[in-house]
């Protein structure tokens, strides 16, 4: 059975966005040469991403274009590939087709499906996007957060999760800096449940 992996970039009181939009681009962020290949070598392991519609159509706007760009870092295009490549879920109710070996699931049985995925998928599924993350995290279905905390506190703007105010309790996993600052904490979501294949 596969694990649900919720991966973003968070300021220190846990915010992922400070302008509704900017959708990891903020000025606040501090991701360079050193912090981008951790992000590619962890992407190129997954089995499978699973993102929300913003999130995927942020992705989906820059990175099949960067894989091609002579103008970009080695390190970006090698990103664009990878995203471009790796299978992919869009969970969306809006979104009738996608490209980029994309599959959309949406619907009011996107749960149960992405939970019948889980147990059907060998290896880390990455999760990006606080609305599935968090639909994921009321089922009882996510089982890790992967943190890359950026110095600053930002005071407002999105949260890591949307519209959810209860106890989380983690156990940690792995740790790491970055020479940028940047922290990188991988913990277990220790209530996370096993389910059966369908």
């Amino acid at each position: 059975m596969g694990h649900f992996v919720y991966w973003m970039n968070v300021s220190l009181d846990l915010r992922i966005e400070q302008v509704p939009g900017d959708n990891g681009a903020g000025e606040w962020l501090r991701i360079d040469e050193e912090l981008h290949r951790e992000f590619n070598t962890r992407a190129q392991a997954l089995a499978l991403m699973v993102q929300g519609r913003v999130m995927y159509e942020t992705m989906e706007e820059y990175w099949p274009r960067a894989r091609e760009d002579a103008s970009l870092p080695d390190v970006l295009r090698e990103y664009g590939e990878i995203w471009t490549t790796k299978p992919k879920v869009l969970v969306s109710r809006t979104r009738h087709s996608a490209g980029h070996n994309t599959r959309i699931i949406g619907g009011d049985d996107a749960i149960e499906r992405l939970a019948a995925l889980r147990a059907e998928t060998d290896g880390t599924i990455g999760v990006g996007g606080a609305a599935v993350a968090t639909r994921l995290l009321r089922a009882g279905l996510l089982d890790e957060l992967l943190l890359f905390t950026h110095p600053a506190i930002l005071g407002f703007g999105r949260p890591l999760f949307d519209d959810y105010d209860l106890p989380i309790d983690l156990d940690l996993l792995e740790q790491r800096s970055f020479a940028q600052g940047v922290t990188m904490h991988r913990y277990a979501i220790r209530d996370a449940k096993e389910v059966a294949p369908c």
